[in-house]
């Protein structure tokens, strides 16, 4: 049975690009007073409150064991690295800017399916490519010359989520999205609970313990309801639309993310970095496209996905 309903799926992935850069900005507020372990942390145990009881209900199958749970495990782990290392580079990077640069996970991807996958990649994406990567690199320069290292933390982030995405296309067949998820975070939350309390006592930097303080309780909950909540809806949209629709359309996160970034923190990317984010953008939905061209009647292009909180 068809259960294309295509205006669904493109509304609920219009709530993930608005939601993803919001969970993101929560981080950011946070950033200042709890350490990224703890913000990671909190997000996953959230992951596994509110799903669990989801994949209880509906009976869904929470079990795995051989090659689907090492490569869940795998799974989560670059999960974990990736989302850590985005609450990282919010510390220093304007919102757009270090979501931006993140997007050049799509390049990546392409790149890492050429040579690990043995996918045909054409001259033409390459160039794209080449095209992406400059254009990621004008967002990066200002942010450099100010912030140092940490401007790179973004490049991080698209490299740990391109294997991400290679991880999870293996796995994504074998298991229901939502079990999915909820084992992912009871897998995170057991490997991170433990060091977070060995680690509080020492107050070892960015893994200690923090009790909130005042309205930080809600922008914890909230960090970790919208960062679910805002995955689920992907995953929902993708029940209803192909990915080559919906693919173009994540791009609007970056928009989003400037527009958060001015009304909350004040930021805004500057002349050199607005004109990369148009290059990114611009090479990205041509790469996109292609894909559709290339392969529209065999398979479709994955849609990018930068760590959402």
């Amino acid at each position: 049975m068809n259960t294309d309903r295509p205006v669904l799926g493109i509304l609920l992935m219009l709530g993930f690009c608005v939601l993803a850069p919001l969970g993101d900005s929560m981080a950011k507020l946070l950033g200042g007073s709890m350490g990224v372990g703890q913000l990671v942390t909190v997000r996953f145990a959230l992951q596994v409150a509110i799903l669990a009881p989801i994949v209880w209900f509906t009976g869904k199958p929470l079990a795995m064991r051989g090659r689907v749970l090492r490569l869940t495990m795998i799974r989560t782990t670059l999960h974990i690295l990736g989302i850590g290392m985005m609450f990282l580079a919010l510390r220093y990077l304007p919102l757009a800017d270090a979501l931006a640069i993140a997007f050049v996970m799509p390049f990546i991807m392409l790149i890492l399916g050429y040579f690990v996958l043995g996918e045909e990649v054409g001259h033409r994406r390459i160039i794209a490519c080449g095209v992406g990567f400059v254009g990621t690199l004008f967002v990066i320069q200002p942010s450099f010359a100010q912030v140092g290292l940490p401007a790179l933390l973004p490049l991080g982030v698209a490299l740990d989520f391109a294997l991400f995405m290679l991880v999870t296309r293996q796995v994504a067949k074998d298991v229901d999205p939502i079990s999915l998820q909820a084992t992912s975070g009871l897998i995170a939350a057991g490997m991170l609970l433990p060091l977070m309390l060995i680690a509080t006592p020492f107050d070892i930097p960015g893994l200690a313990m923090t009790p909130p303080a005042g309205d930080e309780w809600v922008l914890l909950l909230a960090l970790g309801g919208i960062g679910t909540f805002a995955h689920l809806l992907m995953t929902w949209s993708l029940r209803f639309a192909p990915s080559a629709t919906l693919a173009p359309m994540q791009y609007l996160e970056i928009p989003v993310a400037a527009a958060l970034g001015w009304l909350i923190f004040r930021d805004f990317p500057n002349g050199m970095a607005l004109l990369g984010i148009c290059i990114t953008i611009s090479a990205g939905l041509y790469i996109i496209a292609r894909e559709q061209r290339l392969s529209r009647s065999v398979t479709t292009p994955q849609t990018p996905a930068p760590p959402a909180a």
